[in-house]
């Protein structure tokens, strides 16, 4: 059997701590257990009972570190009731004694709402909050925890972790957000006339992979020294000489060759600062795995009617897959300019443990 455990030896075999079974394997042969993103320090495998001898030839693990608590994010609210400031709910003081020392609160209003931003993308595994310590504490009932990458309607608008029906006063609840990606972390009530306090908020996950640092870029032509390169080279620069470009001309594309095919969740995209934003108007991305037509036929994940200057928008592309990612802008006399893409989805397992014979 294999156990996956945070504990030492001794190790608890219960069910809850057990990945798989191993019912038979034959000789020479090699099976794969998937363990449902278990987490753990220790992996196990154990033969109960008397008398036996275990051999094992090869042992690979896969997965991703866990556990790590997202710090350095800064926290904005809808309204602040007198100093109880957004910050309050992320300075690691929970507030149990003084209220008002450790914990953020809203005035009373309309969709209250709380929000993180962790500056990067993440992989959130898990949120923790943590209530008031008086007799308020059923104000954060029906709270929502939402995970992604828009501010669209104060990012009310992302994917929902967990919806709250209470917390008792004082005690903080776990909410397994099961990996969802984003840059935000909003708690919100979406009703009339309520209070939002919140006395902790732990996030805990690892930065999603920017697959396009791994990438080989390429480009239709080239103006100047924009080369295609300068898209994908984490550089901060938004002004011409840190973004790769096209000369003038018909449909002019720029290329991402991941190396690998992998599911795509999203593109963030980069525009210029310094003039002619405008010129990204109208741009494809696409993703899939042929070059035909300089992949310019791939299906689209999205299109880009505008992205104001200097600004980075993010396009979901729920899980496509493809080895490519195009943009291309279709027409004549056109110019493609782009400052830095960023390209998120599932990356290769990280072989954490190996090679045991």
């Amino acid at each position: 059997m294999l156990i996956f455990s945070s504990f030492r030896a001794p190790f608890r075999c219960e069910a809850r701590f057990r990945c798989g079974v191993i019912s038979t394997l034959a000789a020479s042969a090699t099976a794969t257990f998937s363990c449902g993103g278990m987490e753990g320090r220790y992996v196990v495998v154990h033969i109960p009972g008397n008398d036996k001898i275990l051999s094992l030839c090869e042992v690979g693990v896969y997965g991703y570190l866990a556990g790590n608590r997202v710090v350095g994010g800064a926290a904005t609210q809808s309204s602040t009731f007198a100093d109880w400031f957004a910050e309050k709910a992320i300075d690691s003081n929970r507030g149990l004694q003084q209220l008002n020392t450790g914990c953020s609160s809203t005035l009373k209003e309309t969709n209250p709402w709380w929000r993180l931003d962790l500056r990067d993308v993440y992989r959130i595994s898990e949120v923790i909050l943590t209530n008031r310590n008086d007799n308020f504490a059923e104000q954060i009932n029906e709270a929502e925890i939402r995970i992604g990458n828009f501010l669209e309607n104060n990012g009310s608008n992302n994917p929902i972790c967990a919806v709250i029906p209470a917390i008792p006063a004082g005690e903080s609840y776990n909410y397994s957000c099961d990996g969802m990606e984003g840059r935000y972390v909003i708690v919100n009530i979406p009703e009339d006339q309520k209070i939002l306090t919140l006395c902790e908020v732990e996030v805990y996950g690892y930065l999603a992979e920017n697959l396009a640092v791994d990438g080989a870029a390429t480009q239709s032509s080239t103006s100047g020294d924009g080369f295609a390169e300068k898209a994908v080279d984490r550089g901060l620069q938004q002004v011409y000489t840190g973004c790769s470009s096209t000369l003038n001309e018909t449909n002019p594309w720029w290329r991402l060759d991941l190396r690998h095919i992998y599911r795509i969740s999203k593109v963030v995209v980069t525009n210029r600062k310094d003039c002619c934003a405008e010129r990204i108007n109208g741009a494809e991305i696409r993703i899939e795995n042929s070059l035909e037509n300089n992949g310019s036929n791939n299906p689209i994940c999205a299109v880009i009617p505008a992205i104001p200057a200097g600004e980075s928008y993010n396009y979901s592309c729920d899980g496509m897959e493809g080895r490519y990612v195009n943009l291309i802008i279709p027409g004549d006399m056109k110019i493609l300019t782009l400052c830095e893409v960023k390209v998120y989805g599932e990356g290769k397992s990280v072989i954490l443990v190996y090679n045991i014979r």
